[in-house]
């Protein structure tokens, strides 16, 4: 590679950088036991740990992806964070959507370059890095927050990994149900991570253009329920696709190759539709539900066809 490979230009708004490390900006620390750092380079610190230290001065200049020894013989890998590092390490006012989920909803929810996308719940600002990236300076990505203190936290986040405003980034305090009919805002995707989606669905369908997807994100099989069932009563969405993702790592050293002791197991379920045309409704389901599925024990949304068992 060259030395003068250029960085990658601030227009992009990518959150990433090439070339040697600058002061300002922020480097991840990997131990030999795994052990990680997020530190942000400034010239004359010095950063401590139970290995010892070393001089930020040592890093900044150099080119990512070296070793540097701390005073006690402790070595440590220096890279620049990729995303799905930094949101697993930041600052967090509410719990974040981990890497496997974003992953999935932006393959599953489609979300492209110039998409116009809703998130209702900005968390501490993880899904939403996701988003900006996957839709670009020229998508916008509008997120509406309930919690100002939420808010707060997700703003310096994603400030953060973007080194400033993400010009494609709106970030409301206020109830999505609320406050985007009152917005006459027409988009293409609606992420819902919240307690209660099923709120939210008329004023997806309102906002969607057809074929638009709204994508749920949702902890627990009740919620789970609720929120299939009423997007299946509103009549103007697809039939919701419900599914989850488990990650688990290998261990592999020769010939012993097996899996890991411990994994990422379940995180949230994630629900999507699509928006029918206006006055369209989608087929109707042939298939018979389980025996019980809908008897006198189900207190949830019901279809008009579909009576007690």
């Amino acid at each position: 590679m060259p030395e003068t490979y250029p960085d990658v230009p601030p227009d992009a708004w990518s959150g990433v950088h090439r070339g040697p490390l600058n002061e300002g900006e922020w480097v991840r620390l990997v131990d030999s036991k795994g052990r990680r750092h997020n530190i942000c380079l400034s010239a004359g610190k010095r950063f401590f740990s139970n290995r010892g230290h070393f001089e930020h001065d040592e890093l900044i200049g150099r080119e990512e992806g070296f070793t540097v020894t701390s005073s006690a013989g402790g070595e440590y890998l220096v890279f620049r964070p990729l995303l799905s590092e930094f949101v697993v390490s930041m600052p967090r006012g509410a719990a974040v959507v981990y890497p496997k989920d974003a992953a999935q909803i932006v393959a599953m929810a489609d979300i492209f370059p110039g998409a116009r996308v809703v998130e209702a719940g900005v968390g501490s600002g993880a899904l939403t890095c996701s988003l900006l990236r996957a839709v670009g300076p020229q998508g916008r990505v509008s997120s509406f927050e309930r919690r100002e203190e939420f808010a707060d936290v997700a703003r310096q986040n994603v400030t953060q990994f973007f080194g400033g405003d993400h010009p494609a980034w709106e970030l409301t305090i206020g109830d999505l149900a609320e406050a985007l009919p009152a917005s006459g805002e027409r988009t293409d995707r609606i992420i819902l991570d919240m307690l209660a989606p099923w709120e939210c669905v008329d004023a997806a369908a309102e906002s969607l253009v057809p074929g638009g997807i709204v994508c749920a994100y949702v902890a627990t099989t009740t919620q789970l329920s609720r929120y299939v069932e009423t997007v299946r009563v509103h009549g103007g969405f697809t039939e919701p696709h419900a599914w989850e993702s488990l990650v688990r790592d290998w261990h592999v050293e020769g010939l012993a190759v097996r899996p890991g002791h411990s994994m990422v197991g379940h995180t949230a379920f994630l629900v999507t539709a699509r928006r029918m045309a206006p006055g369209e409704k989608p087929p109707m389901k042939k298939r018979r539900p389980a025996p019980g599925a809908y008897g006198p024990d189900y207190t949830g949304p019901r279809s008009p066809d579909q009576p007690v068992d």
